[in-house]
C-alpha cells in the first residue's frame, strides 16, 4: 500500500492482529469481542485513519445533555467562538437527557468522522468514553465521578461556588437557608456538599435545610407556604443547584404571592441566559461557560497537535449579585 492509500479493514485488522469479521465487530460496537481486541483495533483505526473516522474533516461533534437548558447552549457558544477560530466547525448530537440516547449520539458523532468530541454532560458510561477516547480527542465538560482514562476533563469549582452563594446570603442577614437540588449527579451533590459546608462554616448548620432531589415541589410549596403564613423558623433564602430550579421557586412564589426579596431571597446558580428574563433578576452564581467551552476546544486542538498526556482544568465561578436577593426580613 502506497502512503496515499485507503487503508481498509483488512489493513487495520492486520495491524491489531485479529480476523477481519473481529475488527469489524470492534469497529461497529458489536458483541462478541473482548475488550482488549475492541481496544486494539481502535488504537490500530486510529493510528491508521480508517474509514470515516479521524481523517482530518474538520468537524467536532458536541454532545450535550440537553440543549434546553441555557448552561448547555452557553458553553457550545464558546466551543464555536474557539472552533470558528480555528477554522473548525462544530456539528451537534442532542443528548435529550436520555443515557442511551446520549450513547446512540456519540456513536453517530464518531460515525461521522469527527476528528474530536467535546462531552457537555457527566450522564455517559465511562467505558464508552474510554473507548472513544481511543479512536479521537475527547473532552468532558462536566464532573463525571471518577476521571476517564484517555479523556480530558473541564470543570467548575462546585463547592466554592455554594460558599459564595450562602456567604452573599449570610451577609445580607439570613440564617435560615434552604437548598433546593433537583438531581443527585456528582455536581449538584458537590453544591450541595458546599453548602451545608459554608452553613456550618458560618455556624448555622441547624439552620440549613435542603429540599429534593426526590419530589422537590413538594418541599418548595412547604416552604413558600410556612413563608406566607409567618410560620416561625422557616428559611427566609433558597440557594438553588441550578437557575432552572432557582426560577422554578421564584414562579411558584408568585403564584402563592410571596414575595421576591422582601419575604423570600433565592439565589440559582450557572447565571445563564435565563436569570436575565425573570422578574426580579435572579441572583446566581456564574459558571465561566464560554471559558469553558473555549478549554475544551483548545484540549482537542492540543490532542491532534500530538498531546498525548491527559489535561485536567477547573474553572473558578464569581457570584452576579442581581434583584433576587436582598435584606433578610425582619
Amino acid at each position: 500500500m502506497t502512503s496515499s492509500a485507503r487503508p481498509t479493514l483488512a489493513t487495520v485488522a492486520r495491524a491489531a492482529g485479529v480476523s477481519s469479521a473481529s475488527a469489524s465487530m470492534a469497529l461497529n460496537d458489536r458483541p462478541g469481542v473482548s475488550a482488549e481486541t475492541r481496544r486494539r483495533v481502535l488504537a490500530a483505526a486510529r493510528s491508521l485513519r480508517y474509514g470515516r473516522r479521524g481523517r482530518g474533516t474538520g468537524l467536532i461533534g458536541v454532545l450535550p445533555t440537553d440543549l434546553g437548558n441555557p448552561y448547555h447552549t452557553d458553553v457550545i457558544a464558546g466551543i464555536e467562538e474557539r472552533t470558528d477560530h480555528e477554522g473548525l466547525e462544530v456539528v451537534i448530537a442532542h443528548g435529550r437527557r436520555d443515557t442511551a440516547h446520549l450513547a446512540r449520539g456519540l456513536r453517530r458523532l464518531l460515525d461521522l468522522g469527527v476528528d474530536g468530541v467535546i462531552v457537555v454532560s457527566s450522564w455517559l458510561d465511562p467505558a464508552a468514553l474510554e473507548q472513544a477516547a481511543q479512536v479521537v480527542p475527547v473532552v468532558v465538560i462536566g464532573r463525571m465521578q471518577d476521571q476517564v482514562p484517555g479523556v480530558d476533563h473541564v470543570l467548575n469549582h462546585d463547592e466554592a461556588g455554594a460558599a459564595l452563594a450562602v456567604h452573599h446570603l449570610v451577609q445580607s442577614g439570613h440564617r435560615r437557608i434552604a437548598h433546593v437540588t433537583l438531581s443527585a449527579r456528582p455536581g449538584p451533590a458537590l453544591r450541595r456538599t458546599g453548602f451545608l459546608t459554608a452553613m456550618e462554616r458560618h455556624g448555622l448548620r441547624e439552620g440549613a435545610s435542603v429540599i429534593g432531589p426526590v419530589h422537590p415541589d413538594d418541599g418548595i410549596d412547604l416552604l413558600l407556604r410556612a413563608i406566607r403564613r409567618g410560620a416561625e423558623g422557616a428559611a427566609t433564602a433558597v440557594f438553588a443547584a441550578n437557575d432552572i430550579a432557582a426560577v422554578r421557586v421564584l414562579h411558584r412564589a408568585a403564584d402563592l404571592r410571596v414575595p421576591v426579596p422582601e419575604r423570600l431571597s433565592v439565589a440559582g446558580y450557572d447565571s445563564s441566559a435565563v436569570a436575565l428574563t425573570v422578574r426580579p433578576h435572579l441572583t446566581s452564581v456564574n459558571q465561566p461557560r464560554a471559558e469553558m467551552g473555549r478549554l475544551a476546544a483548545q484540549m482537542i486542538r492540543e490532542r491532534l497537535a500530538g498531546r498525548t498526556t491527559a489535561s485536567f482544568s477547573r474553572v473558578e465561578p464569581t457570584l452576579r449579585v442581581r434583584d433576587s436577593t436582598g435584606p433578610a426580613p425582619r
